[in-house]
């Protein structure tokens, strides 16, 4: 039997009903047998100052430590002007800094996001494989899950309904899963 995986998931979404959020809910109860996914909640995050990267606030502290302790990542990514919201781009750049201490480095990652438009946050997730070259992160390629709709693929209480949405969540994670056991 293969060693448990442990996979860490940051939304990029402060809001408590964010369809991101909730997409990232619907990950947990996701994921293949034997592997956890954790949730790391963003607020709290000062806004990133290079002045201070030396002695870094504890939430940035914690964020790097759980970021190191994970397997992989995974973002949930809503789209705010045709990129990835401030507060997770705020993140990266906190738990990349110092230079050479960053605990990105040669992480598997995945990627997906949920939008009331229709091509559901695409460009926010090309911005962010963008971001994972100078990381040094390992993205999955397939599936791209692009939750459009988003309205349409959650009840009233953030619970995802949408059986094809949960099966390529299911086969992301999955590949995820396959991906950080070959790269590691």
């Amino acid at each position: 039997m293969s060693r448990p995986i442990h996979i860490l998931g940051i939304a990029g979404s402060l809001r408590r009903a964010s369809y991101n959020r909730a997409a990232l809910r619907a990950a947990t109860e996701l994921a293949p047998e034997g592997v956890s996914v954790g949730i790391f909640e963003l607020d709290g995050i000062p806004a990133f100052n290079q002045d201070e990267e030396q002695n870094p606030p504890d939430k940035v502290v914690e964020l790097k430590k759980r970021v190191r302790e994970a397997d992989a990542i995974l973002f949930v990514t809503p789209e705010y002007n045709y990129s990835v919201p401030g507060v997770l781009k705020n993140a990266i750049d906190w738990a990349s800094r110092p230079y050479g201490d960053s605990a990105w480095n040669g992480k598997a990652a995945a990627i997906m996001g949920a939008s009331v438009g229709a091509i559901g946050t695409a460009r926010a997730q090309y911005h962010l494989r963008q971001m994972m070259v100078f990381l040094n992160m390992f993205p999955v390629n397939q599936p791209e899950v692009m939750i459009g709709n988003a309205a349409d693929r959650f009840d009233a209480n953030g619970n995802l309904t949408h059986d094809a949405t949960k099966e390529f969540i299911r086969q992301l994670l999955q590949n995820l899963v396959d991906w950080t056991r070959k790269i590691s």
